[in-house]
């Protein structure tokens, strides 16, 4: 298995986390959900895999490329 760091590839807020450690995910499975100019643009799993650590919390600003999860690819 190979550790991913999932980053957001944009500037927002936490609106929702959709899943928890140790969640199965297929790949394009949401992990959370930004909020950025009254938008919803969801993170999504890389592949096929597990949830290893969620790095924010809702209401947290995030920047563009900050790591936001980690995860295990199958």
């Amino acid at each position: 298995m190979a550790q991913v760091e999932v980053k957001s590839e944009i500037t927002g807020k936490v609106w929702k986390i959709e899943t928890k450690v140790g969640d199965k995910l297929e790949e394009d499975d949401p992990i959370l959900i930004l909020e950025s100019m009254k938008m919803e643009i969801p993170i999504m799993a890389p592949a096929d895999g597990t949830l290893v650590e969620i790095l924010v919390a809702e209401e947290d600003a995030i920047e563009e490329g900050q790591t936001v999860a980690l995860f295990d690819e199958d």
